[in-house]
């Protein structure tokens, strides 16, 4: 990344992303460890996100995103590495076995449609995500940060967004500043791994999801060096 380009603000939230991976980290990292540091990130953007909804309610702007709405929840979803841990460490606690296997599932026949399109196909491709149920996301809780930051503020937009995708006058409606926070925490947070020796990388929800399972393999020891999440040797394509 070059951070030459970058806004004030933006440095602050890249800033603060890198100094809690690092200072809630070190070289023996375990994988106990970095649960509980993915989990004061979410919780500090949860903060914003409840800050902002709070002035946005104050000044009329609606924010129209809620339970049952899932228009956003047909586009690719992208996360970092560290995100599929988290996210599939909820998955493997707290959803059962069948349910785990019917993400599982899902993830791969996405995969097998979105894995083979072009970049510009793929943005505009539409598919239910994995993990969505009855118009709820069953890993709430774990989302990535992509999810988190998607503040809407008209649900029409959103609807002809999914319907006409390749319509090029319209996008969804969204608050940009959570946006790009989020964007920047999350790269902070990444860079901040790499000083642990956790190479990173952006990758589509159905794929992270496959690949956190490890063909459900428990990897020995608690090291996190060899997790296939990290142990990717493609730098062309991990997150600077």
């Amino acid at each position: 990344m070059d951070k030459t380009h970058l806004s004030e603000t933006d440095k602050i939230f890249f800033k603060d992303g890198y100094n809690l991976a690092t200072q809630g980290t070190d070289s023996a990292l375990s994988k106990k460890q970095l649960l509980e540091v993915i989990r004061q990130q979410y919780d500090a953007m949860n903060e914003l996100i409840n800050a902002i909804s709070t002035q946005a309610a104050k000044q009329q702007v609606p924010i129209d995103c809620k339970l049952g709405c899932q228009w956003c929840c047909h586009q690719p979803i992208y996360g970092i590495s560290h995100e599929f841990l988290y996210l599939w460490e909820y998955i493997s606690t707290k959803l059962s076995d069948d349910l785990r296997q019917k993400v599982l599932q899902k993830a791969f026949d996405n995969y097998q449609k979105r894995g083979r399109l072009q970049q510009n196909e793929l943005l505009n491709s539409k598919a239910p995500c994995p993990l969505l149920q009855d118009g709820a996301c069953m890993a709430y809780e774990a989302r990535p940060m992509a999810c988190r930051i998607y503040m809407s503020m008209s649900v029409d937009s959103c609807k002809t967004f999914f319907e006409k995708p390749d319509d090029e006058t319209n996008y969804p409606a969204l608050l940009e500043f959570p946006l790009q926070a989020g964007r920047m925490m999350n790269e902070g947070f990444n860079k901040g791994l790499k000083a642990a020796g956790l190479n990173g990388r952006e990758l589509l929800m159905e794929e992270g999801l496959l690949i956190a399972h490890n063909n459900g393999e428990t990897l020995a020891g608690d090291s996190l060096l060899e997790h296939p999440l990290f142990n990717i040797q493609n730098d062309s394509q991990q997150t600077e």
